[in-house]
C-alpha cells in the first residue's frame, strides 16, 4: 500500500457512495435530479420573496438566507460527487479538499445560527406580537442575518487550519462523497485528541448554543400557544412556526447523529447515510416544506401563475 504524509501528499481519492460500476449511472441520474430540484426550489423561494411585497418580512428574509445556504452547501458537495460517478475520476487535490471541508462546515455552522435566529423571530412574533415590528426592525434583522453568516464562516477557521496541518499516512482514499471530517480523520496518523476536543468545543459553540436557544424559544412558544383559548387560534399560531420546526428537527437530528455521537458508535457507512440527508435530502425538502405548509407562499405562487 502506498504511504502518504503531509509533505508528500498531493491529493485524495473520493470513493463516493458506491464502488459498484452498475450503480454509477443511476446515482448520477438520481442525484442530478435532486440537485436540480434543490436549485430550482430554493431559487423560486428567493424569487418569490424578492418580488412579492407581502413576503418581505423578517421571517421570509431569514428564509431567503436559508435558501442561499442550501444552494451553497449542495453546490460545494454534489457537483464533485456527480463528476466522480460520471467520469470515474476520483482525485481531488489536497488544497481543494481542505477548501471543500471548510465551505461545507462553514455553511453548516451558519445554518445552526440562522435556524436559532429564525426561532427567535417566531418567539417574538407569537409571544410579543405588539412589539414585533420594533424588536425585529429592518436593521435588527439584517444584523442578525449578517452575524449568522460571519459567525458560521469564522468559527470553523481554527478547525480547518488544524486539519490542514494534520499528517496523513496509509491510504489516501476518502470513504465518502466529499471531504468529510470523520473520513479525513480515519486517514490521519496524527494524534487527534486535541482536534477531537476542538470538534466538541466547536459543536458546543456553533451547535449546542444555537440549539439551546432554539429549544428555549420553542418551549416558550408552545407554552404561549397552549394558553390561547380557541382551537382555531392555537392552530393558526402554531402554523406560523410549524415549517421551521420541521426543518429544525430534520437538521439537528441529522447533525447530532453524524458529528456528536460517541466515537464507539462511529461508522463511515452510517456517515454516508447522514451525509446524504443533510447535503441532499434536507436542502431539497426545505422549499417543499415551506411551500406546502405556508399560505403566504401559496398565495404568492398563485399571483405569479395568474400574471403568466
Amino acid at each position: 500500500m502506498e504511504l502518504f504524509n503531509q509533505t508528500s501528499l498531493t491529493g485524495f481519492l473520493i470513493l463516493g457512495l458506491s464502488q459498484n460500476p452498475l450503480l454509477q449511472i443511476p446515482l448520477v441520474i438520481m442525484f442530478s435530479l435532486l440537485y436540480i430540484m434543490t436549485l430550482l426550489g430554493n431559487l423560486v423561494i428567493v424569487a418569490l420573496i424578492c418580488f412579492d411585497k407581502h413576503l418581505q418580512t423578517p421571517m421570509y428574509y431569514f428564509l431567503m438566507n436559508l435558501s442561499f445556504l442550501d444552494i451553497g452547501f449542495t453546490s460545494v458537495t454534489i457537483p464533485k460527487m456527480l463528476s466522480v460517478c460520471s467520469t470515474g475520476d476520483q482525485s481531488i487535490s489536497f488544497s481543494a479538499c481542505i477548501l471543500q471541508f471548510y465551505l461545507c462546515f462553514a455553511f453548516l455552522s451558519t445554518e445552526f445560527f440562522l435556524l436559532s435566529v429564525m426561532a427567535l423571530d417566531r418567539y417574538v412574533a407569537i409571544c410579543n406580537p405588539l412589539r414585533y415590528t420594533v424588536i425585529m426592525s429592518k436593521n435588527a434583522v439584517v444584523l442578525l442575518a449578517v452575524a449568522s453568516w460571519m459567525l458560521g464562516f469564522l468559527d470553523i477557521i481554527p478547525h480547518t487550519l488544524f486539519m490542514s496541518h494534520v499528517s496523513f499516512c496509509g491510504s489516501n482514499k476518502i470513504k465518502n462523497f466529499f471531504c468529510d471530517l470523520n473520513a479525513l480523520q480515519e486517514l490521519s496518523c496524527t494524534d487527534l485528541y486535541y482536534i477531537n476536543i476542538g470538534t466538541y468545543c466547536l459543536g458546543a459553540v456553533s451547535g449546542l448554543g444555537p440549539f439551546m436557544l432554539t429549544i428555549t424559544s420553542y418551549v416558550l412558544i408552545i407554552s404561549k400557544i397552549m394558553k390561547i383559548p380557541s382551537a382555531s387560534g392555537r392552530q393558526k399560531s402554531f402554523s406560523t412556526c410549524s415549517s421551521h420546526l420541521t426543518t429544525v428537527v430534520l437538521f439537528y437530528g441529522t447533525e447530532l447523529g453524524l458529528y456528536m455521537r460517541p466515537t464507539s458508535w462511529l461508522s463511515l457507512e452510517k456517515d454516508k447515510f447522514f451525509a446524504v440527508m443533510f447535503t441532499i435530502v434536507i436542502p431539497v425538502l426545505n422549499p417543499i416544506v415551506y411551500s406546502l405548509r405556508n399560505q403566504d407562499v401559496k398565495r404568492a405562487v398563485t399571483k405569479i401563475r395568474q400574471k403568466i
